[in-house]
């Protein structure tokens, strides 16, 4: 479980452009395993992660409609790809570009996820990060049982303006 005494701190750890974090996970999201960067770099000990849901590492400045996407694409078998930013045990953050696949056994079936996630580049950052605080403040606006078509109906206004789809934005950027 998530803990809510983390406080957000502008202390911003940035990931090397040669090195990925890796992890996996059931299919309710919780972690099976984790690499030593994803140890380092999120503050926890692996004994804390490992069983934990994967929402350990969200940082509040993420809308959750972000998270609905995420999830609708990973239990439909598809891949997910798109930019977190994490929060770490002690309050800082960390940016990332994720790479979400499905896991299957010999039968095909969806056993769980892995998630590959790489540095993010400043200038993807620069321009999701407004886009991401408009969708918050739509979520919080429309309250808990409306924040993420709230969220949503933001990212697919900027979508539309764009005149392209939420996998081609985020290839883009």
């Amino acid at each position: 479980m998530k803990s809510r005494t983390i406080t957000p701190t502008d202390q911003e750890r940035i990931l090397p452009a040669d090195r990925y974090i890796l992890s996996t996970s059931d299919l309710s999201g919780r972690i099976t395993s984790v690499s030593d960067l994803f140890i380092e770099f999120s503050g926890h000990p692996e004994n804390d992660l490992l069983a934990a849901q994967h929402n350990i590492v969200r940082h509040p400045d993420m809308p959750r409609a972000v998270f609905s996407i995420m999830w609708d694409a990973i239990k439909d078998g598809d891949e997910f790809s798109g930019y977190i930013k994490n929060l770490s045990k002690d309050g800082g953050f960390y940016w990332v570009y994720a790479h979400i696949l499905p896991i299957t056994d010999a039968s095909g079936d969806v056993t769980g996820y892995r998630s590959v996630r790489r540095h993010a580049s400043r200038t993807a950052i620069a321009k999701l990060a407004p886009l991401y605080a408009e969708m918050l403040a739509a979520e919080k606006a429309a309250g808990p049982r409306d924040a993420i078509g709230a969220g949503l109906a933001v990212l697919r206004s900027h979508l539309a303006a764009a005149g392209m789809g939420y996998e081609q934005f985020v290839a883009r950027l």
